[in-house]
């Protein structure tokens, strides 16, 4: 008899976005054929000192690059958008995506100046085929216009993959999440459900975005002077209520931040964000209209330090923030970045200004799911298998845990690692390895020239400084040409302490005189003798240890 075919397997390898908030990017594939589910970036941690953007690790996707059928994005939010000019360079495939998802990324590629992207506008409802994948993109709600979840059909089953969302019923642009189309799936029977964890923490559900009218509607009321709002300038809802209340106040809307304007323009031509252009001045014209006529919307939600509101708390931006004007920071601070928040928050106090933000009213919603609504489309979609993503470890096992709550066998529930291998036949799913993951350091120009040893050296220096000492030698005998050199960097100030820097010196002078008799092969070894010395000594001394660097000169 003919041995039987063994079926293929689906794999499902996420390349970020589990264990860490952002950097999502998930990879399906099925024999030939692979799409990858967004393809965002994160911010760097306080321990990355200059870098300025972290990416995933595509290093699977090179070695795999004539597989890769697509690019398929939930929504433009930068932990889902954040990397695709990266994989563009590498990658000549088409990117799909809503209308605003493409209009952001779009803008990013220009930055880059990647030209000819084949990018595919979707619309919730669309269906399109990659290889033998058929995708559907399902209308969620979220922080952000043009957010989709995507239901992929496969050859082992249907694999349903959230994106971020809340269930709002009363969303500001009057299109709720589609959970008819979920149920839908669910009733024909879904392989795998794939939910983002962000809130998988927190009781109850998310507030509709609605709800915050009434808080905007109370601090025009009641405010006389400058309103300047702090928001994420891709939520374009949270703009558009607040800009209503504003103008039905008699004020004019000033924009200020390069993506807070950027977005609002795009949002503008695009339809989803309608204001009367007579309501819209530029900051030079402000001085034309009173103080409690003027509303100004900026950047720097998360203290960030070259945002609009950040340098109008310090005196750096034509808008300085003073007595009298009242700050609305429309945003909860983002893991990480609560002391940045903090900062920024006093330093508006002490200017003189009123600032109402999260602790203080109702002027934020989140744009995750929380229990109840995670629950709910466990109930709608029924899944065999559960894979949570997008979240830290604990957004992760608290949201496994919940899905156990509702019935689903601990078995069938997967909480994976970035780069783990999940395989998924009709009946069955496992782990059965890893591929190459991680992060990207993005720098500047630099992508990936960064690594551990760079960010060690860089950290060394931001503590206890750098100590060089140059050393001249005779080319001919080795010996000293003259007296060494200190360059003291972020150590010591060199003109108060004479005594240190001459011991380092005669420590330098004494072990340099093993190099009238050796060989040039041996002069690493001598070199790492006399930085060991020279650490030793400034020790001792200062209980520091700088980034010591031994310089030889040959001259003649």
């Amino acid at each position: 008899m003919a041995k039987t075919k063994k079926k293929s397997k689906l794999k499902i390898i996420p390349l970020g976005g589990l264990g860490e908030i952002g950097k999502n990017m998930t990879v399906m594939e099925y024999e030939d054929d692979i799409i990858v589910i967004d393809c965002g970036l994160s911010f760097p941690d306080e321990d990355m000192l200059g870098v300025d953007l972290v990416i995933p690790d595509m290093t699977y996707l090179e070695e795999n690059f004539d597989r890769i059928r697509g690019f398929v994005i939930t929504h433009g939010h930068e932990d889902h958008i954040g990397a695709v000019p990266y994989a563009l360079q590498k990658f000549d495939c088409p990117v799909y995506g809503s209308k605003f998802t493409l209009a952001l990324i779009e803008h990013k590629l220009e930055e880059h100046k990647i030209k000819n992207a084949d990018l595919r506008c979707v619309v919730a409802g669309d269906t399109v085929e990659l290889g033998c994948f058929k995708i559907e993109f399902i209308k969620v709600g979220h922080s952000i216009a043009g957010a989709l979840a995507v239901a992929v059909t496969t050859p082992v089953g249907v694999v349903i993959h959230t994106g971020d969302f809340k269930v709002d019923y009363t969303p500001i642009d009057n299109e709720p999440i589609d959970l008819a189309r979920f149920a839908s799936y669910g009733t024909k029977g879904v392989l795998a459900l794939m939910m983002d964890s962000t809130n998988a923490e927190l009781p109850g559900s998310t507030p509709s975005e609605m709800e915050l009218g009434r808080t905007f509607e109370e601090v025009f009321d009641r405010v006389k002077g400058r309103v300047i709002v702090a928001s994420f300038a891709s939520n374009v809802y949270r703009i558009q209520q607040i800009a209503d209340v504003a103008v039905a106040h008699g004020r004019v809307l000033c924009f200020q931040g390069r993506s807070m304007v950027m977005i609002m323009r795009i949002a503008m031509e695009l339809g989803y964000l309608k204001i009367p252009e007579e309501s819209i001045v530029e900051v030079e014209k402000l001085q034309k209209y009173s103080d409690n006529e003027v509303c100004v919307f900026t950047t720097g939600s998360q203290g960030e330090s070259m945002s609009g509101l950040f340098r109008m708390a310090n005196a750096n931006h034509r808008l300085n923030i003073g007595k009298g004007d009242t700050v609305v920071i429309s945003a909860s601070a983002i893991p990480g970045n609560e002391k940045a928040v903090g900062k920024v928050i006093n330093q508006l106090f002490q200017r003189g200004a009123n600032v109402v933000y999260d602790r203080l009213a109702d002027v934020h919603v989140s744009g995750h799911a929380r229990r109840e609504e995670l629950k709910l489309m466990m109930r709608v979609i029924k899944p065999k298998f559960f894979i949570p993503v997008h979240g830290e470890a604990r957004h992760l096992h608290h949201h496994a845990l919940l899905a156990q709550e509702l019935g689903i066998s601990p078995d069938n529930v997967f909480v994976m690692d970035t780069g783990s291998v999940l395989e998924l036949s009709s009946r069955s799913c496992k782990l059965t390895g890893s591929v190459t993951s991680g992060n990207v350091l993005v720098d500047g120009s630099g992508v990936g020239d960064v690594g551990s040893a760079v960010l060690k050296e860089r950290r060394l220096l931001s503590h206890d400084g750098m100590f060089a000492i140059v050393i001249a030698i005779k080319r001919s005998t080795g010996e000293l040409a003259a007296e060494p050199e200190i360059i003291s960097k972020g150590f010591v100030f060199t003109k108060d302490s004479e005594e240190l820097l001459d011991e380092a010196k005669t420590v330098a002078k004494e072990m340099s005189l093993a190099f009238a008799a050796s060989d040039k092969t041996e002069w690493g070894n001598i070199k790492n003798t006399i930085r060991s010395g020279i650490k030793s000594c400034l020790y001792s001394r200062t209980k520091r240890t700088p980034l010591i660097m031994p310089i030889f000169i040959e001259v003649d």
